[in-house]
């Protein structure tokens, strides 16, 4: 029988195109969030600056973050821009543990001005911790109602994103949220962006948050940057 899975969103402080300093604050999210996983915001490791140059899996700079999930023997799944094999780039999540990192997932639907810098990812794809499969996306993924069912056919537990909204769009990220958990039975967790993020984002929205199967909203942090919410899946 799986042991239950403590689950975070953390909207970290993030200054623009400064991996070193981001992935600083990273380290103390995963330190500070009590949790096995913890999600972070799309490009939460260079905010979101389009042009903002790819890492790879084994950067050096990720290096303060693998050493925090060995602490805490935690997983973090960061969003950063890579290269694909054929030198494209693209919006990923990263998955980080005290080994090193990988990556986890390539957004799929990219808004139209991200088109310009990166290619969409293939395949849905889920991460699996503790006997727990995460459906994972990518912002605009979530108001895709058929990468939902695509990912959630793979047999997932939750459907965990990283995202940003304007202050504007955080009723918009709710009822995302709720309508997937509903209609595919499953627990959701997103990690939006607050405060400033770069590329026009003057004040993202907060209010990262995590559903239950049922659409209820069990954790949500403030639109406050550093704040952090965090459930327990049984």
């Amino acid at each position: 029988m799986r042991e239950p899975l403590t689950i975070a969103v953390a909207q970290p402080p993030c200054a623009s195109y400064d991996i070193v300093g981001n992935a600083k604050a990273h380290a103390e999210a995963v330190r500070s969030a009590g949790a096995r996983v913890i999600v972070f915001p799309e490009l939460s490791l260079t905010g979101y600056e389009l042009e903002a140059e790819a890492i790879t899996a084994d950067d050096p700079r990720l290096d303060p973050v693998v050493t925090a999930c060995a602490e805490t023997e935690a997983w973090a799944l960061v969003g950063a821009p890579v290269r694909g094999e054929g030198g494209e780039a693209h919006i990923a999540m990263l998955a980080v543990d005290g080994s090193g990192a990988t990556v986890a997932y390539r957004k799929m639907w990219l808004g139209e001005t991200e088109s310009t810098y990166f290619a969409p990812g293939g395949k849905p794809s889920v991460f699996e911790v503790d006997g727990w499969r995460l459906g994972l996306a990518i912002c605009k993924d979530t108001g895709i109602p058929r990468h939902a069912a695509e990912t959630a056919a793979l047999g997932i537990d939750a459907y965990v994103a990283g995202s940003v909204k304007s202050a504007g769009e955080s009723a918009l990220q709710d009822e995302r949220s709720c309508r997937i958990a509903t209609e595919h039975g499953v627990w959701v967790a997103v990690a939006s962006f607050a405060g400033s993020t770069g590329g026009g984002f003057a004040e993202a929205a907060g209010r990262s948050g995590i559903w239950r199967p049922d659409g209820v909203v069990f954790a949500q942090a403030g639109p406050e940057t550093g704040a952090v919410a965090r459930a327990t899946l049984t």
